[in-house]
Parts: structure tokens; sequence; C-alpha cells
């Protein structure tokens, strides 16, 4: 069985070697696609297949085609691409003015926001094992000190977390790589520790070489990321699979916010239990 592509470039490899296969319509949908990822990143099923010139139910049949369970899961690697190429909030902005034709208003953004993000926690707890969550805290629970690292956006999350584990009590200390020296952080990192890195995709490349580091020296490690396909999930002796909010290409921090004070919390009533 084909597996299902799980990035822009491997779904664009398959359209391409599966294109002189595909029936006329297809190729047609096909070509489109290709040629307008920008635009299939943010618009609409109906928007698409007027602008294709086929109709929806042709879009659902392409994405079945490849696997994908319906258009709107194919149409997440196109907007992967646009994360990855459009750091920039503006040129996203721009991006989706294009795509959509919209200019969405301030009070409608915010109940865009709202809405997406309470769909993601209320989602979260049936994503986190139980199992998982505890295997996580053992590991925090048995280390001396808690490292905590995050790299761009993540940042936020393990800023947070360590803040957190200060008011329990714990020992923490956050990675920042400050004047580019995560090697010699690391290095700080014993065995008796434990490190928790956070990365979600395009997963940055600093978040990604420490984690490999830590696996290889046998340091404990706990990773939260966004997808069983994550470059951490392999290396992670606990993976902790959250899934944020998205709205017009701009992904929240909600759900994994939640998960670091759920953590933090949970730790600290482990360890005023142990004390009692």
């Amino acid at each position: 069985m084909t597996p299902l592509p799980h990035d822009f470039a491997s779904l664009e490899a398959r359209i391409t070697a599966d294109y002189p296969s595909l029936s006329r319509r297809l190729q047609q949908t096909a070509k489109f696609l290709l040629d307008h990822p920008q635009e299939v990143a943010f618009a609409t099923v109906a928007q698409l297949a007027q602008q294709a010139g086929v109709t929806p139910s042709t879009l659902i049949r392409f994405s079945n085609s490849f696997g994908f369970s319906g258009f709107s899961e194919m149409q997440q690697l196109f907007r992967a691409r646009l994360f990855d190429e459009l750091p920039n909030y503006n040129e996203r902005i721009r991006a989706v003015r294009t795509a959509t034709g919209e200019t969405p208003d301030s009070a409608q953004l915010l109940w865009e926001f709202a809405t997406a993000n309470q769909e993601a926690l209320s989602q979260l707890p049936g994503r986190i094992a139980p199992e998982q969550l505890e295997q996580a805290l053992d590991i925090f629970e048995r280390a001396k000190a808690v490292h905590l690292m995050g790299a761009r956006r993540s940042f936020t999350v393990a800023s947070y977390m360590t803040y957190a584990l200060h008011h329990i009590d714990k020992p923490a200390f956050l990675m920042n790589g400050l004047g580019g020296m995560y090697d010699e952080q690391l290095k700080a990192v014993s065995h008796e520790d434990a490190l928790l890195v956070i990365s979600f995709a395009p997963y940055a490349e600093e978040s990604t070489e420490v984690a490999k580091q830590a696996h290889a020296r046998g340091i404990p490690l706990v990773v939260l990321t966004d997808s069983t396909l994550s470059p951490l999930v392999r290396l992670a002796d606990v993976a902790l699979i959250v899934h944020e909010a998205e709205v017009k290409g701009f992904r929240g921090l909600t759900a994994s916010l939640c998960l670091a004070q759920t953590l933090a919390i949970a730790l600290g009533v482990r360890q005023d239990t142990a004390r009692a």
C-alpha cells in the first residue's frame, strides 16, 4: 500500500508520478492545484472548484484518490508549505486575502480564533493518553532538575513551564540559547536531570539538534510536538502530541499551554503528596 503523503513535497511528487494515469478531469484538477498552491491553502472547496472549472465533488474525489479522507486533510499540506515559506505575518495576511478575497474585521477574527481554540482545547484530553502523562510525570519527578527548550514559537510554552515549575519548587532551567550557546547549555544537563523539548512544524533545527544530542547521551527526554511524524518523536522517551487551532494560516498555542500547565500542577500534586 502506498504511504500517505506527509508533506507538500511528497504530495507533489506523487501527483507528478500519477498524473499520466489520471482521468482527464483529475488531470485538470492536478494541474490547477500544483499551479496555484497559495490559493489551495486557504480557499474553500467551492471557491477552488469554481476557479479550477470542476465540481466540488471532483476535488474530494481527487484527494481520496491519493489516500486522504477528505479535501481538508490534503489541504493541510498546502497550508504547511506556506508556514515554511511565509514566516512573516504580513505575507501570510496578504496570502489569505489573495486566496479568499476576504478582509475580516477584528470582531470576526476574535470569534474565529476563540471558536477554533475552544475546539482544540476540547479535543486535547482525548488526544493525550493518561499513561503518557504519567510516564512524563515519572521522568520529571525522578529528575533532580528539569531543563526546557523551545525555539521560536515554542519558546512561549517552554518559558511558561519553566515559570510554573519554579512555583512548585522544582529546579528548572530554560535553555534559551543566548549567544547561540545551546550546546553549552546542554552540557549542563546531567543523566540525573530531564529535558523537555517543545517544537512544532516546521520544527526548529536547533530543537531537533538538541533532542538528538540528548538522545545520544541517554538523557531522559520528553517532547511536546504536533505530529507523530515529527523528527522529535523517534528520539523521545515520551512524546506528547498536541493539535493546535489554526485560523487563516495562523496557529495557536492554547492547547500546548494548557498541557504545560497540567504537567506542572500535576507534578506539584505528586511532590506535595510525597512530602505529606
